[in-house]
């Protein structure tokens, strides 16, 4: 249940960062400046903490890697680096965190299990809950968005 634990710290601080991104972007007077920043952070957390990790492990070396898998890896790294962008781009256009993030993290899940089933696709036909599962998720969402306490 350990994954349940890195699941939920990943929920806080995701839904933390737009909130806090935001702030920071308005502070800095460019988003530029806050993208940055972001990739600062992506830099030490990102890179050094690996490297740290497999070098203690042993496992630096260039053999435990292929094309496909850091293809992947990197791919799935520039469609969060492109989301970020996006994010932050948003934001300058005029979006607040009480009506970006919500999009955001209300679409991601949907899309993610759509893409997921297309990727490794289901034995058997989904349950047809699955569907009422994205209305409720979607209007979940809408309602977050209508019903947002005003600032």
């Amino acid at each position: 249940m350990l994954w349940v634990m890195f699941a939920v710290i990943a929920a806080l601080s995701w839904g933390i960062y737009g909130a806090v991104l935001h702030q920071g972007q308005v502070k800095l007077g460019n988003p530029m400046r806050a993208l940055l920043c972001v990739g600062v952070a992506y830099f030490l957390i990102g890179v050094l903490v690996p490297i740290g990790a497999l070098a203690m492990q042993g496992n630096l070396n260039a053999s435990g890697f292929n094309l496909s898998g850091t293809t992947l890896a990197t791919f799935a790294g520039a469609l969060g680096a492109i989301g970020a962008v996006c994010i932050i781009l948003a934001f300058k256009s005029g979006g607040l965190p009480n009506y970006v993030m919500p999009l955001v993290f209300g679409g991601a899940p949907l899309i993610n299990v759509l893409v997921t089933m297309i990727l490794h696709p289901p034995k058997t036909p989904p349950n047809p809950m699955l569907y009422v599962g994205y209305l409720l998720a979607i209007a979940g969402a809408g309602m977050v968005l209508y019903f947002k306490p005003q600032g």
